[in-house]
């Protein structure tokens, strides 16, 4: 194997100082801990209320066509602010953004739990979502600058891509032994909890953080992505609960797309562009991008799906459907385990995440085989344990790469344009598996009994099954992405300290 040679179109990285005004080595891993809590909540915390929605929904006696608005308002409020707080935390310090956003999320959260209607309920949300925004690029911007050591970061990673990837289902779990147990309102105020805990970490371990020299507020950029974003996440939310062809639907999609490339247009002119074209147009760190986008898609399909599946088919209640994911977090715990301490350094991000996107698409097609008669151990946790497997190949390096060798006043933006993707997947596979699913059930009951219970448990088959193929394919077209874009070789990002480079 030659000498690493630094790619021409990668820029060199430079090593930051971090928050940790140079802590220990025990004392960083402390700081990944805090960081692990503080993601988990965002992250969960986009799963955890779905299950307590009826509970919630008797209790404060809202509707069904009202009920949507519960998750929707923090998926807007977080997929539209994203990139306004990733530069937040650029401006006035990594800590200071951190620490505020986990107590505004905290009181957003302590504020949901109080709600005696379902307007307070729904402000709540949305609060969250806004506070979110301001903590997750924040704790992934920590995490890029207190471990610039390879080896060290790949580890750290593998942690938060694990954390990354198994939220979701470990929301679906909380969320049902809270309600079952408690009632609805400890899915909210059970984040005061990872709050405290966090908090007191981070105000203990980390060291205060001034702005970074050179960032600067992008204010036309800012106005343009965020309405944007808005409009985007909106939209597809809209197809979900309405469909394709209601004009607040196409009237926002088309939108949000116009003001999207505004944007684009936009961070060519400005002198100090929100999301500069350096950050997006280096080869691994856009692969990345793209490979976190679809994965949002098709992870979307794993847990959506195969929760209505276990539920509504199998009859399982929410703690058993959220115990039922466990194989599923463990596969993906010890593939993202093995890739940054093992196999990244050896194999490069084009092999791992091509192959946990095929492994991806394996396990989504393996579920279609589902029916009335399957039974866990032998048809569920298979399938699930693999694409368990293949999403922790994907989402470590992913999250690595997307963040390495940024510069300092860029390392905000980066870290909030990866959790843009993935709440921009995540919308995406809401509306899109949810419609497809829904036109596949429409078909099948035509010209049979609606009212049959065999016939209706059929359908339901059938949806799911529909929802799982285009999750299958979603992960094809990033297993197929993913070979393209990514680099051959072993990025130096990923296995030495120094300049990025490329072992070929």
């Amino acid at each position: 194997m030659s000498q690493p040679q630094i790619a021409p179109d990668q820029p060199p990285i430079e090593p930051t100082k971090g928050p940790t005004g140079g802590a220990s080595p025990s004392h960083r891993w402390w700081i990944l801990g805090v960081i692990g809590i503080a993601q988990l909540m965002v992250v969960l915390d986009a799963t955890i209320v779905n299950i307590a929605l009826p509970s919630a929904q008797g209790d404060l006696g809202f509707s069904d066509g009202d009920r949507q608005w519960v998750v929707t308002s923090y998926a807007l409020a977080f997929g539209s602010l994203l990139l306004l707080g990733g530069r937040i935390a650029d401006l006035f310090g990594i800590k200071v953004t951190f620490l505020t956003g986990l107590v505004g999320f905290a009181a957003a959260s302590a504020l949901g739990g109080a709600a005696s209607s379902f307007e307070v309920l729904v402000t709540a949300r949305a609060l969250q979502g806004v506070f979110g925004a301001l903590l997750a690029p924040a704790a992934l911007s920590l995490l890029t600058t207190t471990f610039t050591d390879a080896k060290e970061r790949a580890k750290a990673f593998s942690v938060y891509g694990a954390i990354a990837g198994a939220g979701g289902a470990i929301g679906l779990l909380l969320g049902g032994v809270l309600t079952e147990q408690l009632n609805w309102r400890w899915t909210l105020y059970v984040n005061l909890i990872f709050a405290a805990v966090a908090f007191l970490g981070g105000a203990a371990l980390l060291a205060r953080t001034g702005r970074v020299a050179g960032a600067t507020l992008d204010v036309p950029g800012t106005v343009l992505v965020s309405a944007g974003l808005f409009g985007l996440v909106y939209g597809f939310a809209n197809a979900e609960s309405h469909d394709w062809g209601h004009p607040a639907t196409w009237g926002c999609l088309t939108a949000g797309v116009a003001l999207l490339a505004a944007f684009g247009w936009w961070q060519t002119r400005s002198a100090h562009p929100l999301l500069p074209l350096r950050v997006l147009l280096e080869r691994d760190r856009g692969a990345s991008f793209v490979a976190v986008l679809l994965s949002g898609v098709g992870l979307f399909g794993v847990f959506l799906f195969l929760t209505y599946y276990l539920q509504l088919s199998l009859g399982y209640s929410p703690i058993e459907t959220g115990l039922a994911f466990l194989p599923m977090i463990g596969g993906l715990m010890v593939s993202a385990a093995l890739v940054g301490t093992v196999l990244l350094p050896r194999l490069g991000p084009r092999v791992l995440v091509t192959a946990g996107m095929g492994l991806g698409a394996a396990g989504l097609a393996w579920l279609t085989a589902l029916d009335l008669d399957s039974g866990y151990a032998a048809d569920v946790m298979p399938p699930t344990i693999v694409a368990g497997l293949g999403i922790g190949l994907v989402i470590a390096p992913a999250m690595n790469l997307a963040t390495a060798g940024v510069r300092p006043e860029d390392a905000g933006v980066a870290s909030a344009t990866v959790n843009t993707m993935q709440q921009v997947g995540g919308s995406i596979g809401t509306a899109v598996l949810n419609t497809l699913a829904a036109g596949a059930a429409s078909d099948f009951l035509r010209d049979k009994d609606p009212t049959d219970p065999v016939v209706r448990a059929q359908a339901g088959l059938e949806s799911y099954a529909t929802a799982f193929w285009w999750s299958a394919a979603f992960f094809v077209a990033g297993m197929v992405a993913s070979f393209l874009i990514y680099r051959r070789g072993v990025p130096a990002a990923a296995s030495t300290s120094g300049p990025p480079a490329v072992h070929m």
